[in-house]
């Protein structure tokens, strides 16, 4: 019996990239946007109809202290706020998309006359580097750290640090009062409808939970599930 000859490696992989690049399409357009900055906060800004969140830094938050040298306590967050919309606020900027944060935000490199604008914020110690995602601005932190420029006059506190303290605190906060083991919150709305939040969702921690009201905590979804509560968001 004959047998087909068995197909050449090199042409069998030059049918399969052929093959590939027909069926994969054009490559994904980068997203770039560009307008006159509206300041949300030290690192995001509003373009247009565009949220975009700036790539490798992170600005304190607006209700965000730091302690000067001298003891001092002073408003940071806002601070830094001010300064950006000082410099930046109404002006055009050409923001670069690198992709989405899970808040849907763009996150962007943005350029102001063809200068990289996170660059010179962090240098002149307005914003820090977000080195959990990035070593881009690592030595214009360390050069605004060493001549004490803006937030490091004194004692910064990193953001996601102080981000996450108060997440800490607000969990224990909203958990005070649960059964052991129990920290599924159920809730009734306004509207009579009874809605359960899981611990770490975007509303747990600012659910205050009041059995005068027929609230109540659960140990399990199923257990919510079965009481008549349905998911917050479904």
């Amino acid at each position: 019996m004959l047998r087909p000859a068995p197909f050449p490696a090199p042409l069998l992989a030059f049918v399969l990239a052929v093959a590939l690049a027909l069926f994969a399409g054009p490559p994904a357009r980068a997203e770039t946007v560009a307008g006159r900055a509206g300041i949300v906060d030290g690192d995001t800004f509003r373009i247009g109809g565009e949220t975009v969140r700036l790539f490798g830094v992170d600005a304190p938050e607006l209700d965000q202290t730091c302690r000067r040298d001298d003891g001092r306590v002073w408003p940071c967050g806002r601070w830094s706020r001010d300064e950006v919309e000082r410099r930046l606020g109404g002006r055009r900027l050409v923001c670069a998309g690198r992709g989405r944060d899970r808040y849907g935000r763009l996150v962007a490199t943005c350029r102001l006359g063809g200068a990289d604008i996170a660059a010179a914020l962090v240098r002149d110690g307005v914003v820090l580097a977000y080195l959990r995602y990035s070593a881009d601005y690592a030595d214009e932190e360390k050069a605004a750290a060493l001549a004490g420029r803006g937030l490091w006059e004194g004692v910064v506190e990193r953001p996601e640090a102080f981000r996450a303290a108060e997440r800490s605190a607000a969990a224990a906060a909203g958990a005070a009062g649960a059964p052991p083991g129990c920290l599924i919150k159920g809730n009734v709305s306004a509207d009579g409808r009874r809605i359960y939040h899981l611990p770490g969702s975007a509303s747990w921690a600012e659910t205050v939970i009041s059995t005068r009201k027929g609230e109540r905590w659960f140990c399990s979804e199923a257990e919510a599930v079965a009481a008549g509560w349905r998911a917050a968001g479904d």
